[in-house]
């Protein structure tokens, strides 16, 4: 059992370090803060929940490495994380680990709300830390940092925000940043999977709240 846990935080520490070296230079919303916040969150609610906290620290560590905003597109992302846990012998430490981190990796992100519900425990603990990493004060740093970063404007009265979207429609368009308020943040805290992660959500979403509201006041002249 020592031997096993040695290898998995050697895993770990060579993943921290894989993915730093991956994102080195990236200043928007998915730099290596983001995963080390999203990390920390899926141990914390993996202990809560009794879950596997190895196979969530390991999936949220590599997670963003597939993002179509890191990799370009997702599939060669998805490529590039299996043949990291292959060539660092992932499965030698515990068989099915891969798979198991491959599962979530491919099938967590929001995607303007149209993925199907995790399937496993430590699924749905990763997409928690890494939603929860999208509300409150963080969320909204990462907001405007992302809106930054893609030359969006910061507010428009004139453009309403979207419903109910297509993938394509999410990712497409100028919108401004106000707007991903009401298309995704806002969204977050009834699509938590677990009982801890939804506490923390409610404290996150008030958070948000107040700043829009206070936001809207001081663009009226009101505040």
């Amino acid at each position: 059992m020592d031997e096993i846990n040695t290898n998995k935080s050697r895993l770990l520490a060579e993943a921290e370090a894989f993915v730093r070296a991956e994102l080195a230079g990236e200043s928007s919303d998915h730099d290596f803060g983001h995963i080390a916040r999203v990390r920390r969150l899926a141990e914390v609610i993996a202990r809560e929940e009794g879950a596997d906290a190895f196979l969530c620290a390991l999936a949220a560590l590599l997670h963003d490495i597939a993002d179509p905003k890191i990799a370009g597109d997702e599939e060669s992302g998805l490529t590039k994380v299996r043949a990291w846990l292959a060539a660092h012998g992932a499965d030698d430490i515990h068989a099915g680990t891969t798979e198991r981190v491959m599962e979530i990796i491919a099938t967590m992100s929001f995607r303007g709300g149209t993925r199907p519900p995790m399937t496993s425990p430590e699924g749905r603990i990763v997409q928690d830390a890494d939603r929860l990493d999208a509300i409150g004060a963080v969320g909204i740093a990462r907001a405007f940092a992302y809106g930054g970063a893609h030359s969006r404007p910061l507010y428009d009265a004139e453009v309403a925000s979207r419903g109910a979207m297509t993938y394509e429609e999410y990712r497409s368009g100028n919108t401004p940043t106000i707007n991903h308020f009401y298309e995704k943040l806002l969204l977050l805290k009834d699509r938590m999977n677990t009982p801890y992660a939804r506490r923390l959500a409610e404290e996150r979403h008030r958070f948000i709240e107040t700043f829009l509201a206070q936001f809207y006041a001081e663009q009226a002249g009101e505040a």
